[in-house]
């Protein structure tokens, strides 16, 4: 992980939110960008259930977030049976809309307005989980309780069995 710490707009928003929040973990920048759960796991060595998705749908047509694990993919037929919702794929225009950040590094604050939001229960296994700070390059650690805390989340699984 890199000494230096870049200036981005976006991490500059996300950094902000988390101590407004009151959130314990400092964005770090890795030396390569984490687009996926394995490459963000394999840079901090540890578990790819430990990495808090980012993962911008439509419910209804509204922007919603999902926090999942790393260790699995949101299953959006059966969440949205939970939810009572029709779900499917932002296009990368609506993520960047919605959160002021872009696929691949979009943290679960630091957002342009309050979205929507639900936390895998499975983050609950782990300690620690890490989540994306606004860039590619950035990472925070934080728990599944702060997550649901700063986020104003609903705990849910994503998957059924979680």
């Amino acid at each position: 992980m890199s000494n230096s710490s870049p200036r981005h707009p976006a991490v500059e928003k996300v950094t902000a939110a988390l101590a407004e929040a009151g959130a314990t973990g400092q964005v770090r920048w890795l030396d390569d960008a984490a687009t996926t759960a394995a490459l963000a796991a394999a840079h901090l060595g540890i578990e790819v259930g430990q990495i808090a998705n980012s993962l911008v749908f439509l419910f209804d047509g509204t922007p919603t977030l999902v926090l999942t694990s790393g260790a699995h993919r949101v299953d959006t037929a059966w969440l949205g049976e939970q939810v009572g919702a029709t779900i499917t794929r932002a296009s990368k225009d609506q993520v960047k809309e919605a959160t002021g950040q872009v696929i691949g590094g979009v943290a679960p604050v630091g957002h342009p307005a309050p979205v929507p939001t639900y936390v895998d229960t499975a983050l609950s296994e782990h300690a620690e989980v890490w989540a994306a700070a606004g860039h590619a390059k950035t990472v925070f650690p934080t728990t599944f309780a702060e997550l649901v805390r700063i986020t104003g989340g609903t705990p849910t699984p994503v998957t059924p069995g979680n």
